[in-house]
């Protein structure tokens, strides 16, 4: 049962829904009696460290609702992965503030700090809660259908692509845009479903689950090209090579790497500029343009899927309710999953942390294409009901040409 004070955190990268959930939890944990207090931590983990907390108790409802409409961490965010020591020193503050419930809401790190947390506690005999509330553009986390935050960034993704498709088309040439994704293609793949007609981009689409060859992709841009008079690519900014290389470091004369090591693939326009050079250096087609969609894509304003603000806010209430319940076997600790049936509609369950923490979900293969760069009908149908109601629709002229005279025949 819940009861006495109660944390809620926000970790890793914003999603346009985050907040929904972490108002779905506040708003559940005051419904009950036993709750004394509810607290959230600014900036993550790194605010637990800190002990830099939030009253969220003394939070208007209305004003909790209006946070839940807005994209982006209400609480703010942190990129700390806490290992076994972090962790130590965050389990202390949560016992010398008596909180026994933490609900954090994040992707593949968030829920492995809360398995070690959960060791942890359970180690000490202190009757500690963690509940792992799940969010991620990447939609890469492990035994979830899907998770909270993609469907709205896939939702800009596709219609990003399908505007920037309506203007290739105006000014035709070759448009190369770098969608995030280091290790899952879930989010490009999204760019698929800004098409209408046959001929409409992207015309190809690279993800990190195929191996990437540059004279492949010379020649592939080369071909839509002559078949079309203008290509549009789509790629992750994960791509790499047969060895496992990103193409990034086989182009760039010099790459950054993040606090934890890792080869910086997000935040700048270069993977986009070295992919255009490449192809300018190797056909004879003059108008190349790329962008990088970069942060654009996790948070933008007024493109946010309906379906996606409705299970962030469910995903944040079945929590709590976990925690107080339990499960059917009576288990309150673990992450929260999405499970789809039927047609379309979701259940929640209680997965085991450990199913979840430290594992990363990649694209099955049946939604890809072997031998072409393009998804399958699957996706299609996969992604279709999460992207919202609402979806803009394209049309074009039907250009009844006239008989030209002084060039004819």
């Amino acid at each position: 049962m819940l009861k006495g004070k109660i944390l809620v955190a926000q970790g890793g990268g914003p999603t346009a829904v985050i907040n929904h959930s972490m108002a779905g939890v506040v708003i559940e944990s005051r419904k009950i009696a036993s709750v004394d207090r509810v607290y959230g931590a600014y900036h993550g983990v790194r605010g637990i460290i800190n002990e830099d907390f939030f009253d969220l108790t003394r939070e208007t409802t209305h004003n909790l609702e209006m946070v839940g409409d807005t994209p982006c961490s209400g609480l703010g965010s942190t990129r700390d992965k806490p290992d076994e020591k972090y962790c130590g020193e965050i389990f202390k503050v949560l016992r010398a503030h008596a909180i026994e419930t933490f609900f954090y809401i994040g992707g593949n790190d968030s829920s492995d700090t809360l398995r070690i947390l959960s060791e942890q506690a359970k180690a000490a005999d202190y009757p500690l809660v963690c509940v792992h509330v799940p969010k991620t553009i990447d939609n890469d986390l492990m035994v979830n259908d899907h998770v909270p935050g993609f469907p709205s960034a896939a939702r800009f993704v596709a219609l990003a692509f399908a505007g920037a498709n309506l203007d290739n088309r105006a000014l035709p040439g070759v448009y190369v845009a770098i969608v995030m994704g280091r290790h899952a293609g879930f989010l490009t793949a999204a760019s698929a479903l800004g098409r209408k007609y046959e001929d409409d981009g992207p015309h190809l689409i690279y993800v990190p689950e195929r191996v990437f060859s540059l004279d492949d992709f010379v020649k592939d841009v080369r071909e839509v090209y002559n078949k079309y008079g203008r290509c549009i690519v789509a790629a992750s900014e994960g791509i790499h090579d047969e060895s496992g290389q990103p193409i990034i470091t086989k182009l760039a004369k010099q790459v950054e790497r993040d606090a934890h090591g890792n080869i910086q693939l997000s935040g700048s326009g270069a993977l986009a500029d070295l992919l255009t050079d490449y192809i300018k250096d190797h056909t004879n087609i003059t108008r190349v343009r790329g962008d990088t969609f970069g942060y654009l894509q996790r948070s933008f304003l007024g493109c946010v899927s309906d379906v996606d603000q409705r299970e962030a806010r469910e995903v944040g209430e079945k929590a709590v309710q976990y925690a107080h319940f339990g499960d059917s076997a009576g288990n309150h600790t673990g992450s929260v999953t999405i499970h789809r049936v039927g047609t379309y509609a979701v259940e929640y369950q209680l997965s085991p942390l450990a199913d979840i923490a430290g594992k990363t979900r990649v694209m099955p293969d049946e939604f890809l294409h072997e031998n072409n760069h393009d998804v399958t009908p699957a996706f299609v149908d996969y992604l279709q009901p999460l992207l919202g109601s609402g979806m803009p629709a394209t049309a074009r002229l039907r250009l009844n040409r006239v008989a030209k005279i002084l060039k004819a025949g």
